[in-house]
Formats: structure tokens, sequence, C-alpha cells
């Protein structure tokens, strides 16, 4: 248990810090700041929360994960050349937050007897981009997730990995191989520049038109 919350924490920084990064280079006010940073953090886990019916959100209704966000954020706001001086500062924090909150999604779905697969990727997935699907809708960009970036999947093979694996070991240990396949994909994506294949619908079109 002392882990899960560890890695919950992990997790709230991580996009508390991708957030307050983003909110900076969107030049926002310090308000905006904060705010963005809370959003990216505990978005996420509100949204799960409300599908699987636990009311008032754990996110809500614990004010330390409240706390350790805006701490985060005033830390990024302190420090944010040294952060910002980091190459790819913002994907780095992303992917780690994306790769502990779709376990910890995952496993909240696996904790109270969700045992079908596609609900408890559902709830990996949503609970690792909801917070990122805000964040970008707020600075008004689209969701990386709707991209031809390697996110979303990469939190469905995390949620697939942690199913495969939970009956064979520990709920940590499960928790901890979701969390680097999610992490591992996203990152190497990034470095070998994977990109999902986008619809060309202008070269359909002139396809269509020479025919």
């Amino acid at each position: 248990m002392i882990l899960i919350e560890a890695f919950v924490f992990l997790g709230t920084i991580a996009f508390a810090i991708s957030g307050s990064l983003i909110a900076i280079q969107k030049r926002l006010d310090i308000f905006g700041i904060l705010l963005l940073g809370l959003t990216t953090a505990l978005a996420g886990g509100v949204i799960r929360d409300l599908m699987i019916g636990k009311i008032p959100p754990t996110n809500l209704a614990e004010p330390q994960y409240f706390l350790v966000s805006l701490l985060a954020s005033l830390i990024t706001i302190l420090f944010y050349d040294k952060i910002r001086s980091f190459n790819n500062s913002i994907s780095f924090f992303d992917a780690i937050g994306l790769g502990v909150f779709t376990a910890v999604g995952a496993n909240a779905a696996l904790s109270i007897d969700y045992s079908q697969p596609f609900l408890v990727v559902a709830m990996g997935l949503v609970t690792g981009i909801g917070g990122g699907v805000l964040r970008d809708v707020f600075v008004q960009e689209i969701p990386q997730v709707f991209r031809k970036e390697v996110y979303g999947i990469a939190s469905i093979l995390g949620s697939v990995s942690l199913l495969l694996t939970y009956n064979l070991f520990s709920p940590i240990i499960s928790l901890y191989i979701c969390l680097t396949v999610t992490f591992t994909i996203r990152m190497i994506a990034i470095k070998c520049k994977w990109n999902i294949p986008i619809v060309d619908r202008k070269s359909k079109i002139n396809r269509s038109i020479k025919s």
C-alpha cells in the first residue's frame, strides 16, 4: 500500500511539473501555471473515480495530492531555467506521469474486482491521459493522444502488460512492469520519432481527381 501511494505521488509530481512547464512556455500568469499544473496532475484520477463510482474522488477528498501538486508547480516556477535545461524535459516528466497513472488506474480497476480486460485497460488509459488531454485543451493545443504521436498506445500496452503479469507476480511488481513498459515505449517513440500513420486527405483527393 505504501509503494502504491509512492507511485501516486511520483506521478502527481511528474504531471504537475510537465503541466507547469507548458504553462510557463505559453506565458500564463502564476495562477494559470498553478492551475494547469494541478489540472494535469489531478484530472485523470478524478475522471477515473467518477467513472467507477467513487464519490468524492480521492484527489479531491484527500488534500495531500493537491498540496503535492501545488508544491511541484511552485518549484517548477522557481527553478524553471534549471529544469528546462534538461533535454526533452516536458516529454520526460510527461512520460513518467503517463506510466505511473496508467499503472495506478489499471490497478484501481483490478483492486475493486473489475476483472474485465477492456475495463481495466480503459481505466489505465483514462487515468494516464486524462490530465494531459485537459492540459492541452486549456492551452489550445490538440491533445497529444489525438495526434500522430505514440501516446495513448503506450498507455494501452502498459495496461495490457499489467493484466498479463498480475497473476504471475505480486501487484507491486506488476505495477513496476506497467510503468516501465509505458514509459519505455513513450520515450523510445520520442527518441526514434515513431509516429502513428495519419490519413493524408489531400493526396486522397488528388488521386480521386486524377482518376
